[in-house]
């Protein structure tokens, strides 16, 4: 771990990040020359992306000049808008695309910057509290050290639905907590929180004054059903949208991870407050790629596609892995979380006997109060080539461990 006397300590408590573990891990190892490796560690769609990006972006080519602005075009705003209202099925009125949406560079840049806006230097006179899921983004990690606060780690394990137990949090924890981060579809369990679970997190939120930052980047992938969004419990409870930032990208939705669009919604208050900060930190999206994200908030039929061809890949794992290393068919999201044993020792084996290369479960976890890596145990797998190669894959990994 790197520091310097000359920078911010808090870098110092970073830890590193999961991608550079695992280089570390496999360095010294070269996978048998007879296997064609296979890159199952990283999130990244192997999907092409719709052809009209292209076609946008050649239209729009003469904007590549100017300076975008921060809040992005009313064109974006709209369709974003209008996607969430179709997709959710929101009242009339509760998204005003001017006041309670801001495009973002891609959802990582909006997740890491909410704790610089939610995070204040004391709460209830402690250090504040960061609430995230065990295991985590490393996203969440990183903005909670930098902005000052202590982040609490809250155990998802199969005995809590994958999903951080409520129950678990005390009064006293609550008081300092200034910002929840919830993921839904999880990353990497692919767990799905319901309506009633939606609706005890933002009753927490409001009593206690903290935000509710809800990262459902995922929520366009899913197995059987449509995953209920935090905006769409709201508007049955009335559309407040108060103590509320919900967070969706073009990165999964539409294979298009390398336009880093995406945009964030919610109380108007916290968006006005996020456009400010933003307004210093970032030079925003670049009007060609924000007309491109505009066309695609706008098309589902690409979308439809995309997601039937994960369906595909879940069927090929299904195949080769199920009843084997506690397998289960998630609800939403692309990954499996497999437990191996070992989820280190597994990563290694599969690198050099088979080329297939993942994530141990333990780089994004940490221990619990007891002392234990819940995760270590476990490897994570993203399902994002071709089904063809998923079925080979996975039909290698259950023949190594």
């Amino acid at each position: 771990m790197l520091s310097s006397p000359l920078v911010n300590d808090r870098l110092s408590r970073l830890s590193d990040y999961p991608f550079t573990r695992l280089a570390t891990l496999l360095s010294e190892i070269t996978p048998r020359a007879n296997v064609e490796p296979v890159i199952m560690s990283v999130g990244e769609p192997q999907h092409a992306p719709p052809a009209l990006i292209d076609e946008i972006l050649r239209t729009k080519s003469h904007l590549w000049g100017k300076y975008p602005p921060v809040a992005g075009t009313p064109e974006f705003r709209a369709s974003a808008g209008g996607w969430l209202n179709r997709r959710y099925g929101l009242p009339a009125g509760m998204i005003d695309a001017e006041k309670t949406i801001l495009p973002v560079a891609g959802t990582r840049e909006a997740l890491f910057l909410t704790a610089l806006l939610a995070v204040p230097e004391s709460k209830a006179g402690q250090r504040p509290a960061v609430l995230l899921p065990n295991p985590f983004y490393a996203a969440y990690e990183g903005a909670a050290v930098m902005a000052g606060g202590e982040a609490v780690f809250l155990t998802t394990t199969r005995e809590t639905g994958f999903l951080p137990d409520l129950d678990t949090l005390s009064p006293e924890l609550l008081e300092r907590t200034a910002l929840f981060y919830l993921c839904t579809p999880s990353n990497p369990q692919g767990a799905v929180a319901g309506r009633s679970y939606l609706e005890r997190a933002i009753g927490l939120a409001r009593r206690h004054g903290f935000v509710l930052a809800v990262d459902e980047c995922y929520a366009e992938i899913y197995d059987r059903e449509p995953p209920t969004g935090v905006l769409e419990v709201a508007a049955a409870t009335g559309g407040d949208l108060s103590n509320l930032l919900v967070f969706h990208s073009l990165s999964k939705r539409s294979n298009a991870a390398g336009l880093r669009s995406g945009f964030v919604a919610g109380d108007p208050d916290l968006i006005a407050l996020f456009s400010r900060l933003r307004s210093y930190s970032i030079a925003g999206t670049p009007l060609p790629a924000l007309a491109a994200a505009a066309a695609l908030w706008d098309d589902d039929e690409h979308v439809v596609e995309n997601r039937a061809l994960y369906r595909a890949k879940f069927d090929a794992a299904q195949s080769a892995l199920e009843g084997r290393f506690g397998f289960y068919r998630p609800a939403g999201g692309f990954f499996l979380w497999l437990d191996v044993g070992d989820g280190e020792d597994a990563t290694v084996r599969l690198w050099r006997d088979g080329g297939i290369k993942v994530l141990p479960g333990a780089y994004l976890t940490r221990p619990d109060a007891d002392g234990v890596n819940r995760g270590s145990s476990f490897i994570r797998i993203a399902l994002v080539h071709d089904a063809a190669t998923i079925a080979e894959a996975c039909t290698r990994i259950s023949k190594i461990l």
